[in-house]
């Protein structure tokens, strides 16, 4: 059941400037995410985000966006950046993702990239293998598929999601200003990711874009 007023987390991904983290943290966003994947344009090294999650304000999250790492390269991370929470981009089965995470104590979510031919038995399964595999997961983020690792910036079709899902699941791929509000109202997810959506370059981010997507998230939250 969701209540007029229901809080949609937002969480703004692929941060790479100190004065962007702070105006995201001003703009109400409540998760940040940074992308530790070399050949993303939107990567930053460990000593890059220490200083960046710095600005961030306490009980604002910090996200680790990591894909197909090992255990040595997160641990390397984690030492030097405090991330409350890691993301699993790549083919990291669920024994991985638990061995990943152990190794740092820290809980993940599980990017599941959506195929034309996905259905809800495949993410309610997907879940469930994962939940069962480690105490650890928080659940699954759903991206759209494409043949590269990290963000599609691409939308997939939302109907796919099981109504019992939804409100576990973090809604990727696509997201807009202009989408967000119809995205939050159809599906009803725990949170939505965005990170090209509301950007002016790979990496910097658009304070007016950024403030119109949370309005247009809270804006659907707000409806009956």
């Amino acid at each position: 059941m969701f209540h007029k007023n229901y809080k949609t987390r937002i969480k703004i991904c692929g941060l790479t400037q100190a004065d962007d983290v702070r105006r995201v943290v001003a703009a109400g966003a409540d998760a940040l995410g940074f992308v530790f994947y070399p050949p993303s344009p939107r990567y930053v090294t460990p000593a890059v985000a220490a200083n960046l999650v710095k600005e961030i304000s306490p009980f604002v999250m910090s996200v680790g966006l990591f894909v197909n790492a090992t255990i040595e390269e997160l641990q390397a991370a984690v030492a030097v950046v405090p991330l409350q929470l890691l993301q699993f981009h790549g083919d990291e089965t669920a024994a991985q993702c638990h061995a990943l995470a152990s190794a740092v104590n820290r809980p993940f979510i599980k990017a599941f990239r959506v195929k034309p031919t996905t259905s809800a038995a495949d993410l309610l399964e997907c879940e469930s293998e994962y939940r069962a595999a480690s105490p650890l997961f928080a659940g699954l983020l759903l991206d759209t598929f494409v043949d590269a690792y990290g963000g599609s910036g691409k939308v997939f079709d939302w109907s796919l999601i099981p109504k019992e899902l939804a409100p576990r699941v973090v809604l990727s791929g696509g997201l807009s200003v202009q989408n967000a509000t119809d995205a939050v109202r159809q599906v009803r997810p725990f949170a939505v990711d965005i990170s090209s959506g509301v950007e002016l370059s790979k990496g910097i981010k658009d304070d007016v874009k950024v403030r119109a997507f949370i309005e247009a998230v809270r804006l659907a939250d707000n409806e009956n």
